[in-house]
């Protein structure tokens, strides 16, 4: 559920301003409300906030050894001069990746030209000799008058190199204006050449020097959240609302207020009223407004809280108006995981290891995480899944243990893939089905409640949906077996008109009506969504049958190898293929198992994932829930 929220005002003493929110902070309840402040005091924190963050992103590129990492705390001074030391390596290091990159561009426009020495030419031109470096095209060189004297140094791609000389330093008259001048280097192509191969002999030394502060990585990360718990504190106070009284008021003096607004959970409210009356704050509370932005903390049981692990890796959170379906996620996303993964050998690795990280997490009296659970729940959930279709490892039904093939569901049975393959597929239709007509029942209910005539159009939108499941098994199953008979294109019938009328009514039946009409075009093209939206659940069986097609041909690859010499290299081929085959499962898990639920499903639900999470101004970088 969606945890309903107050929007509260606190009023203190400007002179008091630190003092409040250091004890509002210890509180830890209170949301606050978005807040930009570029006071010098926040741009230096930013800045230092950068530089930690540019000082551990340089030991991160190392992998450090944890058990070599320095445990003993250290103290600001000393924690900042090992970022100030890491900075300074990275910015030599920089400088001369630049001289790297510029010596060699050097060398790249002079390729060709040979051993270059600016110091040659000078010589030259202190003995009367001038020469001038230039490249042409064949015809143009070819065509040089006779008095032009010049050494022809190579042709290529017909173009020519060549050197003009003359007894004074004046260009010659009548060259081609084809003709390209070379701009001869500062140093000659020899000291260039000694120099890039000094500087990429210095770049592995500053890398050295960068491991020797890989120990301090976790002294470093600890800095950065003590200096971000500095930068939030500082933000919200130079952001805090200031009212000043002029002189002759009569307040007494230094009586200039500080305020600031921001939302916590309805059930909080009483501790922060009662830290209010005892510090002296002034507090008004009340209802947030329809248009505030009001964040989402959401609370539910142990089992439907499997899903936020996912929630947060995907980075949504529904709008505080918003309809929490994490019951629904977390139920029908077990099934897409299950069907996706289709393997009951799959499963039961994935709540093997599940099961071991727990038990090792447990053991050393850590909180497990959520997403150990959720990983054991999705593995028992696969498992299920490959018994009833007798699929393990993707090893043929008929060379597994009779049992497995007795406590199959028959319908779904690999023993007889054609009858299988076409049950799924109805399935997978009928749990779209299930799925979207529940988003509509939602809005039927919600509408109902509301005492709004919306939940006609919600009415129609489910007579649609059940319609349209019939369309798409006559179009894409069996004709015959699925007929559209009247009763099917009368439920898509009404069930359109009834959403057209309806699903945009605000109070007035006309004025929906008339929404309706001026978005016609969107009202039809819903009909064909309706119908795609069905469509799309079959990615399930087509997902889960490459998958079990791709370890099938693993098996048969490897099969041969475990009867001669080749007896390891079968084992490697199979660890490699599965392996395989199980991170693109993963990667089609989070394509198309998670899509079903933020777009299809929310679609129908007119969820639009737009909320952002209650995050309290607290003194942990955990925030408290």
């Amino acid at each position: 559920m969606i945890v309903p929220m107050k929007k509260a005002t606190l009023l203190v003493m400007d002179k008091d301003r630190e003092a409040a929110l250091a004890k509002l902070r210890a509180l830890g309840v209170l949301h606050v409300e978005n807040m930009r402040s570029n006071t010098q005091v926040t741009v230096e924190i930013q800045n230092l906030v950068s530089r930690v963050d540019q000082a551990i992103g340089a030991l991160e590129e190392f992998k450090p050894d944890p058990k070599k990492a320095h445990r003993k705390p250290l103290g600001r001074g000393e924690a900042m001069k090992i970022v100030d030391r890491i900075i300074t390596v990275l910015e030599e290091k920089k400088v001369v990746e630049d001289l790297v990159i510029q010596d060699s561009r050097e060398l790249e426009r002079l390729e060709g030209w040979g051993e270059v020495d600016p110091a040659g030419f000078d010589w030259l031109a202190q003995k009367g000799i001038y020469l001038f470096p230039f490249e042409m095209p064949e015809a143009a060189y070819d065509s040089l008058p006779a008095t032009i004297s010049r050494i022809e140094l190579s042709r290529a791609k017909k173009s020519v190199k060549c050197v003009l000389w003359a007894e004074d330093d004046l260009l010659h008259d009548g060259l081609p204006e084809s003709a390209r001048e070379l701009s001869l280097p500062a140093r000659s192509t020899k000291d260039i050449r000694h120099e890039v191969e000094r500087e990429l002999k210095a770049l592995p030394l500053f890398e050295e020097r960068l491991k020797d502060d890989t120990p301090f990585l976790p002294a470093l990360v600890a800095l950065k959240a003590a200096v971000l718990k500095e930068l939030e504190f500082a933000t919200v106070s130079a952001g805090m609302e200031r009212v000043s009284f002029q002189e002759g008021s009569s307040l007494v003096k230094n009586a200039d207020l500080a305020w600031l607004s921001g939302y916590l959970p309805a059930s909080r409210l009483a501790a922060l009223a009662e830290a209010a009356a005892a510090n002296g704050w002034g507090l008004v509370a009340d209802d947030p407004a329809e248009d505030d932005p009001v964040p989402t903390q959401l609370r539910n049981n142990r089992f439907v809280n499997l899903i936020s692990p996912l929630l947060e890796f995907l980075g949504i959170v529904p709008g505080y108006r918003e309809l929490d379906i994490s019951l629904w996620f977390v139920l029908f996303f077990g099934i897409f995981f299950a069907m996706i993964f289709g393997d009951a050998g799959y499963g039961a690795i994935l709540a093997v290891l599940s099961l071991v990280g727990i038990g090792l997490t447990g053991k050393g009296g850590k909180k497990v995480p959520t997403g150990l659970y959720m990983f054991l729940y999705l593995g028992l959930m696969t498992v299920a899944w490959g018994t009833i279709t007798c699929t393990w490892f993707g090893i043929d039904a008929n060379s597994l243990p009779e049992l497995f093939r007795q406590i199959a569901l028959p319908a779904f049975s690999s023993v007889d893939p054609d009858r299988a393959g076409a049950n799924i597929k109805v399935f997978c239709f009928t749990l779209g089905l299930v799925q979207l007509s529940l988003a509509h029942v939602i809005g039927v209910i919600r509408n109902a409640r509301e005492k709004s005539l919306k939940a006609l159009g919600e009415f129609g939108a489910l007579g649609m949906t059940v319609g349209m499941y019939f369309v798409v098994l006559n179009m894409v199953v069996d004709a015959e077996k699925y007929p559209l008979s009247t009763p099917v294109l009368l439920l898509v019938g009404v069930g359109f008109a009834l959403n057209f009328g309806f699903i945009n009514y605000a109070g007035s039946v006309g004025k929906g009506f008339l929404e309706s009409l001026k978005n016609i075009i969107t009202m039809f093209l819903g009909v064909v969504n309706v119908f795609g939206d069905i469509m799309s659940y079959i990615r399930l069986w087509a997902v889960g049958m490459a998958g079990g097609a791709i370890s099938a041909t693993v098996n048969s690859m490897a099969g041969p190898m475990f009867g001669g010499l080749f007896f390891l290299l079968g084992i490697l081929l199979l660890a490699f293929g599965h392996g395989l085959n199980y991170i693109m499962n993963v990667l089609s898990v989070i394509v198309h198992g998670v899509r079903l639920n933020t777009l299809e499903f929310s679609n129908h639900l007119s969820l639009t994932w737009s909320g952002f999470k209650y995050e309290p101004f607290a003194e942990t970088a955990h925030k408290q829930e």
